[in-house]
């Protein structure tokens, strides 16, 4: 599959968004930290402007004055500790075309070559240089489209993403607001300063003793008797 990009560019929130550092919760800084893809097609219905790439973007940038750390970046605190840097950087958009065809796509069988309708992130440089979204509208050959969408694990999870996406949705289909605004407050999931504990977790207690006397002291103990069974 050769896919050529057409052009791209960054886009930002429609309105001015809080400037603020994202705390990130202890389960999203010990995993690896990549995009995931997905891929959206759209068969075409005879009309020339059937998917209007304008309309996507305008509603992009809308969405993300709600969604503000979308348009963030990683970055560190003063003790390295990873965090999002809400700075309004943008969403990379991407307008490319390709050779092939939905009917060339195997039945959408997950393989190789649909990572080319997926934009790609340059892990080599500073965790700060990178896009957290990317989004790339592809035309293909039939005349249809694919919208891939790639987004930062640390960002968000499948639930976080799938209302991002429907957010943007409403907003390129002309509501005046979205339905849904999210929560955007992390330290929910965050420990007290210091732990307090209000729950016996009873799967973080040691195992109990094989030894179930109480009457037996520590240099007490009953003899045990070890046997190997061969079965055949």
């Amino acid at each position: 599959m050769d896919v050529s990009v057409k052009r791209w560019s960054m886009i930002r929130p429609a309105q001015d968004t809080p400037k603020e550092r994202q705390w990130i919760s202890n389960l999203d800084v010990v995993r690896p930290t990549f995009h995931v893809p997905l891929l959206f097609f759209y068969k075409p219905n005879g009309s020339s402007d059937f998917f209007k790439r304008q309309v996507l973007q305008e509603a992009l940038s809308k969405t993300l004055v709600q969604f503000y750390p979308m348009a963030g970046r990683l970055g560190r605190d003063e003790n390295g500790r990873l965090e999002i840097l809400c700075n309004a950087e943008g969403v990379l958009w991407i307008e490319a075309e390709t050779t092939s065809a939905m009917d060339d796509l195997d039945g959408f069988t997950p393989c190789s070559k649909l990572r080319k309708l997926v934009p790609t992130a340059d892990y080599s440089g500073d965790i700060s240089s990178y896009p957290l979204i990317m989004a790339q509208a592809t035309t293909l050959k039939c005349g249809g489209v694919c919208l891939g969408i790639a987004t930062h694990c640390t960002l968000a999870d499948g639930t976080t993403t799938f209302h991002f996406i429907n957010s943007w949705s409403e907003m390129a289909r002309g509501l005046p607001q979205i339905s849904m605004p999210p929560l955007i407050n992390r330290t929910l999931l965050q420990a007290r300063v210091p732990p307090i504990p209000r729950f016996h977790h009873l799967e973080c207690d040691l195992p109990p003793s094989l030894n179930t006397s109480t009457s037996l002291g520590p240099n007490n103990h009953k003899p045990s008797t070890i046997s190997i069974f061969k079965i055949t």
